[in-house]
């Protein structure tokens, strides 16, 4: 009814650019975005006769066409409009505007002549897809029918635009509200304390002097305090170990044993050589009696005795050492037996730890370039990956005071850190530790890595 109303309007004489703002204010006060898109491809007939209309945007493609209700997107026709729509041109349009199929196909759709009308979105309003109004008819379009229809359009850009709300704190909403305050504070002259851009300036000026806690985050692990370290009395080779990893021993139970065989036979030498040495100084008594010569040798018999002794106690003390017992009760911590077993060890060297189980500690690595200073009692806050939804929090004990090699090739300091109170995580539970040191800026917590690594490239 409404179309057959325009035509009417139209066919009586109406003025054209009464015409126009007749459209005009109905494409103003359209409520939905389709209402608007029926407007477009059938309104437009008041203010220029037509056959057909489609309207397509690059995120809707096909989204109405005149005299259709409701549209096919898979119809040969919509596809084929589709591919039309994307490639137009500005303007008039003829069959010869385009090649391929698009020009073979144009008789089989559309009637001889076209009219593109770009919806492209204005700068610097709401963004929205690229678009366009297709008219065609079997005459060639008028020079004053195309300007009417492309202020036509123009309109319609604007309505587009209207219909897309934006969120109210969108970049688009904020920005937009941020231009209204400025002009209003231009016209009305405030006072310089209560222009925005000042009350701006020092509300983040406030918040950068903030006072914050600095804190780094640096990998922690849950670690024995005091162990009781059990290292190698020997250079020899493990043999058998009597105890599991974390298994729980008592004091004065066999750790493990080496290898006796080579301490046993040298034991036996050193032994015969003392047997001996012993048998020359009583030979060398009894000639001593009627031999002069002789009484001069028993104080070098008698030393070399002594000598023999001595290497035979030591023998055989290694021998009692060479099996391994512990020290106190804990948890036997070390790697798996397998690779022990037969490999040699030199003297001093670490095999296991005895751990008392709630003897425990944080020890986290600070890297060279996160390094704060850290006081003793500073917070410790370690959150192991076992249980993320509790913090294990201790106190500084101390900072090692120069970085060591990690296993990764980088240099760290030790932080080793007392519980405040007991815990059920077992030893060995990794995780991430927040160290929490003295109290700063807001600024300088924001700036203090990119400070620094300014002064180091510019050495200012």
């Amino acid at each position: 009814m409404m179309e057959n109303t325009q035509q009417a309007a139209a066919g009586t004489g109406t003025d054209p650019l009464v015409t126009l703002l007749d459209m005009a204010h109905r494409a103003r006060h359209v409520g939905e975005r389709v209402e608007l898109d029926f407007l477009a491809v059938n309104g437009s007939h008041a203010l220029a006769p037509y056959r057909q209309a489609a309207l397509w945007f690059e995120d809707r493609k096909v989204c109405a066409l005149s005299g259709v209700v409701q549209i096919e997107a898979n119809a040969p026709y919509v596809q084929w409009l589709e591919r039309l729509c994307a490639k137009a041109p500005a303007g008039a349009l003829t069959a010869l505007d385009f090649d391929g199929e698009l020009a073979a196909e144009w008789a089989e759709w559309l009637p001889a002549y076209a009219l593109w009308l770009p919806l492209p979105a204005g700068e610097g309003k709401q963004p929205s897809a690229r678009g366009g109004l297709l008219l065609t008819r079997d005459t060639p379009w008028l020079e004053h029918e195309i300007s009417l229809l492309t202020e036509w359009c123009d309109v319609l850009r604007h309505a587009y635009a209207a219909t897309v709300k934006p969120a109210p704190w969108s970049p688009f909403a904020l920005k937009s509200r941020w231009k209204a305050r400025m002009a209003q504070e231009k016209s009305a002259a405030l006072p310089w304390w209560r222009r925005r851009k000042v009350q701006v300036a020092l509300g983040i000026a406030l918040l950068l002097c903030i006072p914050v806690r600095l804190t780094i985050l640096a990998p922690g692990e849950l670690v024995p305090a005091s162990p009781a370290a059990i290292r190698s009395p020997l250079e020899g080779v493990i043999e058998r170990f009597h105890v599991k990893p974390n298994q729980m021993v008592k004091k004065g139970d066999p750790l493990l044993d080496f290898d006796q065989a080579q301490l046993d036979s040298r034991y036996q030498v050193a032994s015969q050589a003392l047997a001996t040495a012993e048998a020359e100084y009583r030979q060398s008594l009894q000639q001593a009696l009627t031999d002069s010569k002789s009484k001069g040798l028993l104080s070098s018999l008698q030393g070399k005795i002594e000598e023999r002794r001595a290497e035979s106690e030591f023998l055989r003390g290694q021998a009692e050492r060479a099996r391994i017992v512990a020290p106190r009760d804990g948890i036997a911590l070390f790697d798996d037996p397998s690779e022990w077993i037969g490999r040699p060890v030199m003297t001093g060297e670490r095999i296991m730890r005895i751990a008392t189980p709630k003897d425990v500690e944080v020890e986290a690595w600070l890297g060279v370039g996160d390094a704060i200073p850290l006081e003793a009692g500073a917070e410790t806050s370690l959150y192991l990956g076992a249980s993320p939804l509790q913090a294990v929090t201790a106190k500084v004990r101390y900072v090692s005071y120069e970085a060591l090699p990690r296993p990764d090739g980088s240099y760290a300091y030790r932080v080793r850190a007392t519980l405040d109170g007991p815990t059920d995580h077992r030893v060995g539970l990794k995780g991430t530790a927040k160290l929490s040191g003295h109290w700063v800026p807001a600024a300088y917590w924001i700036m203090r890595r990119p400070l620094a690594a300014m002064r180091q490239m510019v050495g200012l």
